[in-house]
């Protein structure tokens, strides 16, 4: 229905986000809070169907449009905010990055019920704004780098989303957000590609897992949760069925599992496992089946969920003791047991325990997988479970929280945010114990059932014998100080070069034409002043110019060139 009445979800967080400056300063956190929770009650109560058409122009913009696929996306995210509110409410004082949560998760709800292509991309590109500012508010050296890097990467894909969408309403003139046939025009493979960089596709990821590490302490839990969800909402709305997707999601689950196994920095490795669990997702939308998209969408929602409580896991640590790496970690157990324990809900979850949500949503995308006839496929993503429960729910928490103590002393943690914690953990385990309740949300009728003999027996082989090999292997295991090097490394080796030739290069160029120009009007006025000057060997320098030794040979082309053109106007003029 049309419903001119209806308020555009977004606007409730976007508001919140310019209204925090004015608040005053002991309430912030508390409105911090309450938009979020405004914008979920408000997001939950939307009835599916309830459109906002507004006409700009000869255009029709559709600001709002609910269907069950935005809809579970929007309450994901409307929740998963103020689980992000709540954790950061001990932070009164830190008003810009307030607003710029809001805004960035205020504009990921718009990209969510946006129903025509420019309301989209303009929540898109104040995504990558405010994000951009999460993680520039840690306000270090590293934080500032990556965060240029981090818009650099950002700007691009949505330079190529917006050429894209501009070919699309060439060809279609609808702007409308549908879905798209597969191996269309060149338009759409554009389209295609922008969300992908956002979607962090090997090769466009290493944005990721640079930046995420770098953020603050709060920021990098909503930054796990919007950009790349974000991101998988609108690959299942306008790329269902693309075969390709299904090959890079596969390869996605693996490359992140393989360098997150690698990488010494505890917020590092959960960044690249977000690469890894967003690559079910992306292979689930090339299934292109519902119970794959189905899959797609509740793997997201649970991946929401875990992936938040891992980063306020690894963001306690960090704050009560300073330190990220492994190499510096150990023996937190006893001063730091309630984080333990939630965190392992999350590692759980994200291990595909039973119980925990990551099981009933994962099993959806690979049996959909093994419906569909693609062994292959399956075979990998299951091999991909191996490298998610070794490194995200054996090695972290084994060298962060077990082996010898490396004389660190905690500090306190805040209570909102084990609470924070508590409350998103609660969550994990309900929709584990009771799947029906994250089914009911799904955009297609459900008929899977994830507590079989057969499914329950093939996740207890594939966690038991990662645990045994593990705990044999775990001295090999163990990390070192040392940087892991990953495809930026070629973008950071050939940085010279690209400076040479698009700054260095560039800078010459004008600089050289600058010359050339400035010559050139030095000698048009001695030509003005004087044109006989210009006919004699004897010429006092002008100032106009820093080059006057020409031949006099050139100073006559120049006078006759001029009095041509003049001859050429006057003609004119009396014609």
């Amino acid at each position: 229905m049309i419903n001119e009445l209806v308020i555009p979800p977004a606007l409730v967080m976007v508001l919140g986000a310019f209204l925090i400056p004015f608040v005053p300063k002991k309430m912030r956190s508390a409105a911090f809070m309450f938009f979020p929770l405004a914008t979920l009650l408000y997001v939950w109560t939307l009835p599916v169907g309830t459109t906002l058409i507004t006409q700009v122009m000869d255009y029709e913009l559709v600001l709002c449009r609910v269907d069950a696929l935005s809809r579970i996306f929007g309450i994901i995210f409307a929740f998963i905010a103020f689980a992000g509110s709540l954790y950061s409410y001990h932070l009164k004082k830190e008003t810009f990055q307030h607003s710029a949560a809001l805004l960035y998760a205020g504009s990921a709800i718009g990209v969510t019920f946006a129903g025509d292509f420019f309301t989209l991309f303009i929540y898109w590109e104040l995504m990558a704004v405010a994000s951009t500012i999460l993680i520039w508010a840690r306000r270090n050296k590293d934080a500032k780098k990556a965060g240029f890097r981090y818009l650099l990467y950002h700007v691009f894909g949505g330079g190529i989303l917006f050429m894209g969408i501009l070919m699309h309403f060439s060809e279609t003139g609808s702007l409308s957000v549908t879905p798209l046939t597969q191996g269309g025009p060149l338009s759409s493979w554009l389209i295609l590609l922008g969300v992908i960089i956002n979607a962090a596709v090997p090769p466009f990821h290493t944005w990721l897992a640079d930046a995420y590490p770098k953020a603050t302490i709060t920021g990098a839990v909503f930054l796990s949760a919007f950009t790349t969800k974000t991101a998988v909402y609108v690959l299942v709305r306008i790329f269902p069925g693309w075969e390709i997707l299904l090959i890079l999601g596969t390869v996605m689950t693996l490359y992140g599992v393989i360098f997150a196994v690698l990488s010494n920095d505890i917020r590092g490795i959960l960044a690249y496992h977000i690469i890894s669990q967003v690559g079910y997702m992306v292979a689930g939308v090339g299934l292109g089946t519902e119970m794959a998209l189905n899959g797609s969408a509740a793997h997201a929602f649970s991946h929401i969920l875990y992936k938040a409580l891992l980063f306020m896991g690894a963001g306690a640590v960090l704050y009560a003791t300073g330190e990220s790496k492994l190499t510096k970690l150990g023996g937190l157990h006893k001063s730091m047991r309630p984080v333990l324990i939630l965190y392992m809900v999350a590692a759980l979850s994200i291990s595909g325990f039973p119980l925990f949500n990551g099981f009933i949503s994962k099993s959806m995308v690979t049996a959909a997988a093994g419906e569909s006839h693609r062994e292959l496929a399956l075979l990998l993503m299951l091999l991909a479970s191996v490298g998610t429960f070794l490194s995200v729910g054996l090695k972290l928490p084994y060298f962060t929280w077990m082996t010898e103590h490396k004389g660190l002393k905690p500090k306190k943690i805040p209570k909102n945010m084990i609470f924070a914690m508590g409350l998103v953990a609660f969550f994990c385990c309900l929709h584990g114990i009771m799947p029906s309740l994250l089914y009911s949300l799904l955009p297609y009728p459900v008929h899977f059932e994830p507590y079989t003999i057969p499914h329950l027996v093939e996740s207890g082989q594939i966690l038991l014998f990662t645990f045994i090999g593990f705990w044999l292997f775990r001295k090999k295991l163990r990390p070192h100080a040392a940087i892991t090097l990953d495809l930026d490394w070629f973008f950071r080796r050939s940085a010279g070069l690209f400076r040479k030739i698009f700054v260095e290069g560039i800078d010459s160029f004008f600089k050289w034409t600058t010359d050339r120009t400035m010559a050139l009007v030095g000698r048009s006025a001695r030509l003005a002043k004087n044109p006989v000057a210009l006919f004699s060997r004897d010429q006092t320098p002008s100032t106009y110019s820093p080059d006057t030794s020409r031949p006099r040979l050139q100073s006559i082309l120049i006078f006759v060139l001029l009095t041509f053109i003049i001859l050429v106007l006057i003609g004119l003029f009396a014609s």
